[in-house]
């Protein structure tokens, strides 16, 4: 989840009377994502200082994991954007009762921040498999880009995790398709749709901006042979912005994002999907991808027309990488 970079809590207190300026007050602390922050770990990671808040005596098993999950997740986004955005991070990990990674907010007010909610019995394998934080490290490589485009925030976190990860070795490209056909179809706009920029339910700010990355990635795929793609585009946006920190028009990162690419097919696909219900054929795309689903099962096939494509897409940058027609 990412938070608006400036706070939006207007305080009226004309008169100067106590009561208003102490609600002000109060609101301003709650609000503040570094209240009460106190960095107890430091840690470098691919040249970002880290400042970690992360009680040792709340967890049985020592915030080492902790700090491991922390590496991971940071290494994998950076790779992923050929160099994190920013140079400082501070992450504030929350105990909470049971196991598992139970949530987490990303802010741009003051510096990047990352507040991640943390059972106090997180197992190792559910750090592992772990999606939030790497999902939170995402938002920090985007610039602010206002709250009616939540869809392309959270969608691009949605989206690049599973990628990410992928390179990494962290996760399988049949386990983030076999999410995809699971969820994807969640995204899809329903009676009463006005288009991405007007629609703000849960499945079109998630699936449905994730839908928006999978289609302009596959397109750009196509459009130049395999030599671009989506990934490009978020590396020359992180790398101009310095991420969240920053504000941008949308419009500004489509721009950006296509002239790397010698593309226009964010703006053009945004034209289509900001204002109006589109209805893609999943099915048929992922299909033309090589993804095959049976009982339960996805396969993966590379006699597909556009497995080339696919394999492209979840290929790290840097490695040779095959044409394909469009």
């Amino acid at each position: 989840m990412r938070i608006a970079r400036s706070p939006r809590v207007i305080c009226s207190a004309r008169r100067g009377t106590l009561g208003a300026l102490l609600v002000c007050g109060l609101l301003w602390l709650l609000i503040s994502p570094a209240h009460a922050f106190t960095p107890t770990h430091q840690l470098r990671v691919d040249g970002v200082d880290i400042e970690v808040d992360a009680d040792d005596a709340a967890f049985p098993a020592g915030v080492d994991p902790l700090l491991a999950w922390i590496r991971r997740g940071l290494h994998s986004v950076a790779a992923y954007y050929d160099g994190y955005p920013v140079r400082s991070l501070r992450i504030q990990i929350v105990p909470q009762d049971g196991g598992g990674v139970h949530g987490g907010k990303t802010f741009g007010y003051r510096g990047a921040f990352i507040r991640v909610r943390v059972g106090r019995d997180v197992t190792d394998a559910q750090l592992m498999n772990d999606w939030v934080l790497v999902h939170e490290m995402i938002h920090v490589a985007l610039p602010e880009i206002g709250e009616e485009h939540a869809w392309l925030a959270e969608g691009l976190a949605v989206y690049v995790e599973g990628i990410a990860r992928e390179q990494s070795g962290n996760r399988t490209q049949q386990d983030i398709f076999a999410e995809e056909m699971r969820s994807m179809p969640r995204g899809l706009p329903q009676a009463g749709d006005r288009g991405l920029d007007h629609t703000h339910s849960w499945g079109r700010t998630y699936w449905g901006g994730a839908m928006f990355c999978l289609l302009a990635d596959v397109a750009i795929h196509r459009q130049t042979g395999n030599r671009r793609g989506l990934q490009d585009a978020l590396r020359a946006v992180a790398k101009a912005s310095g991420g969240i920190t920053s504000e941008w028009p949308i419009t500004r990162v489509l721009a950006v994002g296509d002239a790397v690419t010698g593309t226009t097919v964010l703006a053009d696909l945004y034209a289509q999907m900001k204002d109006a219900p589109v209805t893609p054929d999943l099915h048929a795309l992922w299909t033309s991808l090589g993804v095959r689903e049976a009982n339960g099962t996805v396969t993966l096939t590379d006699a597909a027309p556009l497995a080339a494509v696919r394999e492209a897409i979840m290929r790290p940058r840097g490695s040779k990488t095959p044409s394909s027609p469009p």
